[in-house]
């Protein structure tokens, strides 16, 4: 009798071990389960996906390896078919994919927006100038400036604001960094140079910078995130379930609510603001 006790018990613990020991069971393993992200530096510079991915894999079953790399080269991916979704922050470099049904499921996801930091003493005299004019005193004081260079969504916004000012840089006071932007705002602390940033990446290392913030609040400083899924159709080998299943998690009202409170607690302020419902 205590023999066929000790048998039921360890049946009720072997039991509770297959599906949980509060009784839920963990998420079902899809068939394939490597899924391949390529995104932005600033959302891993930021600290937003080392929070995300986590709770993703853990919801779906799915292993996401991400490359963090420039939007330019990102959409560069998608658009080989090298990669299955794609979270980027540049809407014209993304509109031709989506018009060409290379992406699909293109959503908008969240929001922040560029800064220019610079030095504290402001050497171009650039603190609360519209972003353009803060450019073209930059350029007429030949003060260090540091671009991505790697055509990222923020080089890419970068080159705009240029172009808007009726410039084009070069010279010993324009480098390239050819960096993230963590990397980039890293080289402009320690040369005191002015760049452009997205604000999360900033906020998440102003603490070892010494720089500040000094251009702000322009419309067209507007930084426009969109999560999307490689086309299977053009692509077979891609992960469509998996893509599909990332962008309805970035989407969904439970991930959108975390988004909108990152960053609060440590910086004071939200480093994104959630867009989906835009």
């Amino acid at each position: 009798m205590r023999a066929l006790s000790a048998y039921i018990i360890l049946v009720f613990f072997i039991t509770l071990t297959a599906f949980g020991c509060g009784g839920k069971e963990s998420a079902p393993q899809p068939q394939v389960q490597e899924l391949i992200l390529a995104t932005t530096t600033s959302t891993m510079d930021s600290g937003l996906l080392d929070v995300l991915i986590p709770e993703f894999e853990k919801e779906t079953g799915y292993q996401v390896k991400p490359i963090a790399v420039g939007t330019g080269k990102a959409l560069a991916m998608g658009e080989k078919g090298e990669v299955d979704v794609l979270l980027t922050h540049a809407p014209a470099a993304e509109r031709p994919l989506v018009d060409a049904a290379i992406v699909i499921n293109y959503r908008r996801v969240m929001h922040n927006d560029f800064v220019v930091v610079g030095p504290p003493e402001d050497p171009a005299g650039i603190k609360g100038k519209p972003s353009a004019a803060a450019f073209t005193a930059i350029a007429a004081a030949k003060a260090l400036f540091i671009s991505r260079g790697d055509d990222s969504g923020t080089h890419k916004k970068e080159l705009a604001i240029w172009r808007e000012a009726g410039i084009e840089p070069a010279g010993k006071w324009y480098q390239e960094s050819g960096q993230g932007m963590g990397a980039t705002l890293r080289v402009a602390a320690e040369k005191s140079a002015y760049t452009l940033t997205d604000r999360a990446t900033y906020l998440a290392q102003q603490k070892n910078l010494g720089l500040e913030i000094l251009v702000e609040g322009d419309e067209s400083l507007l930084n426009i995130y969109h999560v999307m899924q490689v086309n299977p159709e053009k692509f077979a080998k891609v992960n469509a379930e998996g893509a599909k299943a990332f962008v309805e998690f970035m989407v969904s009202p439970q991930i959108q609510q975390s988004i909108g409170e990152f960053g609060k607690e440590k910086y004071g302020q939200p480093l994104f603001f959630p867009d989906a419902e835009k």
